[in-house]
């Protein structure tokens, strides 16, 4: 049976200060993109400091290396590049997108740079954003979204790390202070531990310098990395019921799912797809919108993480027919788990 390698040549060293970096040369457009990650997401939160990791990175971008936030914005603008945030469980970092041309790439990287290497942490901005979340997180525990999505972490990790809000919760997020951030980003803004992805229209002479200039005024790491602990196995399945207002009920099944490394990774993501992942052409929403129409949408996915991340499937329907929606959906993912796919199903997945 002959095989097919669809894998992009990626090329990769470390840098002087122990950054892991991963290039991919490609000269069909004049662009370029370059991301640096960090082991510094929501799951490394300081006991009773939730939020930390989020307001860390927040603030990143909004000062550095001597410019103001609206200075890092136009500067950006004035060469066309995109800024974007990196944040989940495990890791946060930050990505640029940029033409190649010499002009555009260097101001880019300059920009990116102060960003990981020099930021201010204003005490006046500080105080702004940290009263911009707690004041988003008070917004939040009113939705019913966000009130079940707690809850389902909650009841399927318990007091793990992946349990808490990424955000925080009110009450963390009221305790932090600016050396708070300050410590976090110390600990875990480190070159040793950084990821430097590179693809796009540059040579790996310059892909070298590039990643060196991103990480060459980091710190380094003061001692070794402790990652999220395994993920306990539930041990019964367990229902909660949550009263609210609202006329929509808000319905989530799952567990904890798979790590990003799991041999059966490529398995699940195209069963997924044919149970919940494939949008209207998926089992759940043929079962749940199309023949009975108790929601708009079903959905369900896998979030793999470097411990096991969750597995969940979701949906909204009128609350007088809750009941008879999560039995379908139950039914539905039961009679999956037993029989599989079709041929046809997996063919067209």
């Amino acid at each position: 049976v002959a095989s097919v390698q669809a894998a992009l040549p990626i090329e990769q060293w470390r840098t002087a200060e122990g950054a892991k970096v991963l290039f991919v040369e490609t000269r069909g457009l004049p662009m370029l993109d370059v991301a640096v990650d960090f082991p510094a997401g929501a799951s490394y939160d300081p006991a009773g400091k939730g939020g930390a990791a989020t307001l860390t990175m927040r603030l990143m971008r909004l000062g550095a290396g001597g410019l103001g936030e609206d200075e890092i914005s136009e500067r950006f603008a004035s060469v066309g590049a995109q800024l974007s945030g990196r944040f989940d469980m495990d890791r946060a970092g930050y990505a640029v997108r940029t033409l190649s041309s010499a002009r555009e790439r260097d101001e880019s990287v300059v920009l990116l740079a102060k960003i990981l290497q020099q930021p201010a942490f204003d005490p006046d901005v500080f105080e702004r954003e940290k009263a911009r979340g707690l004041a988003g997180l008070k917004e939040m525990d009113t939705k019913p979204e966000a009130i079940v999505d707690r809850e389902f972490k909650r009841l399927i990790y318990g007091s793990h790390p992946y349990g808490q809000r990424g955000l925080g919760e009110v009450a963390t997020v009221e305790r932090l202070t600016r050396a708070d951030v300050q410590a976090f980003y110390r600990t875990h803004y480190v070159a040793d531990r950084a990821v430097v992805a590179i693809i796009g229209d540059l040579s790996r002479d310059d892909a070298r310098a590039l990643a060196a200039r991103l990480t060459a005024g980091l710190g380094r790491a003061s001692r070794a990395l402790r990652g999220p602990a395994p993920v306990p196995a539930l041990g019964a399945a367990t229902t909660s019921r949550l009263p609210h207002p609202a006329t929509q009920a808000h319905i989530l099944i799952g567990q904890p799912g798979i790590t990003r490394n799991d041999p059966d990774y490529f398995a699940l993501w195209l069963g997924n797809y044919v149970l919940g992942g494939g949008g209207f052409a998926s089992r759940l929403n043929e079962e749940i919108r199309q023949k009975r129409g108790f929601a708009y949408s079903a959905h369900s996915y896998f979030n793999p993480l470097q411990a096991a991340g969750p597995f969940q499937i979701g949906l909204q329907t009128r609350r007088e027919q809750a009941d008879e929606a999560l039995a379908v959906a139950r039914e539905t993912l039961t009679r999956f788990v037993a029989e599989g796919t079709t041929e046809q199903e997996l063919s067209a997945a």
